[in-house]
């Protein structure tokens, strides 16, 4: 089995073009922007059934699985990691012996989450919280849709095994398919059946059946021609340390940022309704910009774990480069647009003159994030792609720790423009501190043996 960050005198060669990271960014950028979209038709179907529990039901069990889900997030950026690496060695059995892990963990995990399900639903409810109709409609929504937990998880590991090969376009259309059919099979579901929120919740569960189905035929396809790997190769130690130990760090990540914007809403809340209300409005501007720049941090995954991979410099620090400057430029754009049409996304999503006030106050805090957090997304995408995840772990929680000290030493001076400075200061902090690493970790994993 091949090492990638093993000393060699050979490397394989290969160029990186802008047109070849943009074929990689585009598609997964759409792929990204049609979950939110999902999100929409749930709630609006739901909300056609004129009960206020029932969409408070879905709300509260979709947090539920949000908190779930974000802790295996690892087997889609992991396994795009690791394949990558495999790819750029030319390791054809390590490369399907990649995947075949990601699906048993998959498996694993998939069935203990299924398994654990009602001690996790019956501690989630207490911590949220929320009348006793509503509870019973998220209890009604989970119990169905937890099924799905296998599928959904060999879905993120599929998806992942097919960007490591840099077939973003089939990511985009099994993403496409899958998304379509949770969209197409809510509506028959709820509307034309009136199976209210377990209607909801088992288009979901068949979305995600037929997709993995889709996927693994994909797979199959993909995969033709060459041996397997033994199963002895699939549960070889090394390979598993390894691979627990990129999603170990990948998950505290994932988590530590999952925290941070908890922190930012808990501090939001401290202020009153009023700024609560206007910075969840403005905080979707940053959670949009970052569905944009998740396509590019996804194309340094791929060309920077291929790189890696091959023992090819030049390709590694071409990856850096070109997908820093579309990076760039793509946040300018996000923050253009957001100084210029900000006002009238903050009408639309609110008719609340107050709330309407406060969040115009604001603005330029939200309309920045993209270039502040620009520089996270992007050395994000090359650290977890070169699987240097452990610094990316300890450089998240560095920035935390700054984020946390930033706000109290500028909350009690500026208000809620200090909370914002806060959190610009954290992104920022969290890319210019993965910058600095960088480059002393690209010398040492392309030093000469």
């Amino acid at each position: 089995m091949t090492q990638p960050n093993a000393k060699s005198d050979t490397s394989r060669a290969f160029d990186i073009s802008h047109t070849g990271v943009l074929k990689i960014a585009l598609p997964m950028t759409l792929a990204y922007l049609s979950t939110p979209i999902l999100g929409i038709v749930d709630t609006a179907v739901i909300g056609r059934l004129g009960d206020a529990a029932l969409l408070g039901g879905i709300a509260v069990a979709s947090i539920l699985f949000d908190l779930v889900f974000t802790t295996f997030n690892f087997l889609r950026s992991g396994t795009t990691a690791l394949t990558a690496q495999a790819y750029g060695a030319d390791d054809k059995r390590e490369i399907k012996a990649s995947l075949l892990r990601a699906l048993l963990i998959a498996a694993l995990a998939g069935t203990a989450v299924v398994v654990l399900h009602v001690a996790l639903l019956d501690f989630g409810l207490t911590l949220i919280g929320g009348s006793a109709d509503v509870q019973s409609a998220a209890r009604r929504y989970f119990e169905v849709r937890i099924y799905s937990a296998p599928l959904m998880l060999a879905n993120y590991a599929i998806l992942g095994w097919l960007l490591g090969l840099g077939r973003a376009g089939t990511g985009l259309f099994l993403q496409t398919v899958l998304n379509g059919l949770n969209v197409a099979l809510s509506i028959y579901f709820v509307i034309g059946l009136k199976w209210s929120v377990e209607g909801a919740a088992w288009a979901t569960v068949a979305s995600e059946c037929l997709a993995c189905l889709l996927g693994l035929a994909l797979v199959k396809a993909v995969g033709r021609g060459g041996a397997w790997p033994t199963w002895s190769e699939v549960i070889d130690k090394t390979a598993l340390r390894r691979m627990m130990a990129v999603n170990r760090d990948i998950m505290i990540r994932s988590f530590t940022l999952l925290f941070a914007f908890t922190f930012f809403t808990q501090r939001s809340a401290a202020q009153g309704d009023g700024i609560l209300a206007a910075n969840a409005i403005l905080e979707k501007f940053f959670l949009v910009g970052g569905y944009f720049l998740d396509g590019l941090a996804t194309a340094a995954e791929q060309l920077a774990g291929r790189a890696v991979g091959a023992r090819y410099r030049p390709a590694f620090d071409k990856a850096v480069r070109i997908t820093a400057i579309w990076s760039f430029l793509l946040a300018g754009l996000l923050a253009a647009f957001y100084l210029g049409f900000g006002s009238s996304l903050v009408r639309m999503m609110t008719v609340s003159e107050d709330v309407r006030q406060i969040a115009y106050t604001y603005l330029p805090w939200a309309a920045i994030t993209p270039l502040c957090g620009v520089l996270a997304f992007q050395m994000d995408g090359v650290f977890i792609g070169a699987t240097w995840s452990r610094d990316m772990r300890n450089m998240m929680l560095v920035s935390l720790v700054v984020f946390i000290i930033a706000y109290f030493s500028l909350f009690p001076l500026l208000q809620n423009h200090g909370l914002w400075l806060a959190l610009e200061i954290f992104l920022g902090a969290r890319g210019l501190s993965l910058l600095m690493i960088c480059s002393r970790r690209r010398n040492e994993t392309f030093a000469p043996a």
